[in-house]
């Protein structure tokens, strides 16, 4: 009778090494910040292709005004329940190169730098999404996001989508936010009905909407009221309120 030898029995596998406690906690961590940024980042797409077709109801600083003051004046207008001549007004004062740029104005951004950052270089879209969604402040981070927003928004909302939206959230006086609110505080109107004088006005408080009166204007309100009435022909002539006025 022939011995039949055993077969070996194969070697149990080493189980590889448990990761050091402190790799996991790492890992772990840097799997819910990236989670978290995706989240924000999701977050925000979403609420730029909402208010593409649905108006905002409210913004950060109006409702932090609204916090302070006991409540604020503000009613929504549609494009074509405003004057077009205030459209223009506005972007003559504010943006008159809205029409050729993607949110950011580069000529207006190296000419604020070459004179030491003493003057602004924010574009209405940029302002929208400031007012919009984000806060008011200059810290980094708040700048940051609004870079990245702002090319979002001009691809996915229209150039008129843009302008409405900023007419309607802007501050135009104490507690006064939008232009039927403006209209209606300052000349007693609806925003149709205003005329070009008035929407030169208001244009021309947009920068300071609490230190200066369209009403009682000073002769400095005075000036960037004549240079937004003629800017506002400028760019009517010139083609570049075609994109939103096409």
């Amino acid at each position: 009778m022939t011995d039949r030898k055993a077969s070996p029995r194969s070697a149990p596998r080493s189980k590889a090494p448990p990761a050091p406690p402190r790799r996991s906690l790492l890992r772990r961590a840097l799997r819910l910040v990236l989670r978290g940024v995706l989240g924000v980042a999701a977050f925000f797409v979403a609420l730029v292709l909402l208010f593409a077709v649905v108006n905002p109801p409210t913004t950060i600083y109006m409702w932090q005004e609204g916090q302070r003051l006991g409540g604020v004046e503000q009613d929504w207008a549609d494009w074509d329940e405003i004057a077009p001549v205030v459209a223009r007004s506005v972007v003559a004062a504010e943006d008159a190169n809205y029409c050729l740029h993607w949110g950011f104005d580069m000529a207006a951004i190296r000419q604020a730098l070459d004179e030491g950052g003493n003057r602004g270089a924010s574009t209405l879209t940029q302002q929208v999404v400031k007012n919009v969604f984000l806060w008011h402040g200059r810290n980094w981070f708040r700048k940051s996001a609004e870079a990245v927003l702002t090319p979002l928004v001009e691809l996915v909302w229209s150039k008129r989508r843009i302008l409405e939206v900023y007419l309607n959230v802007a501050e135009f006086g104490e507690g006064v936010f939008g232009i039927r609110a403006a209209a209606a505080r300052h000349f007693g109107v609806e925003p149709a009905d205003l005329t070009a004088v008035q929407a030169a006005r208001l244009a021309a408080i947009l920068p300071d909407p609490k230190g200066r009166d369209p009403v009682n204007p000073s002769s400095f309100v005075r000036g960037r009221s004549r240079a937004a009435l003629g800017g506002a022909e400028t760019i009517l002539a010139d083609g570049r309120a075609a994109c939103f006025e096409g």
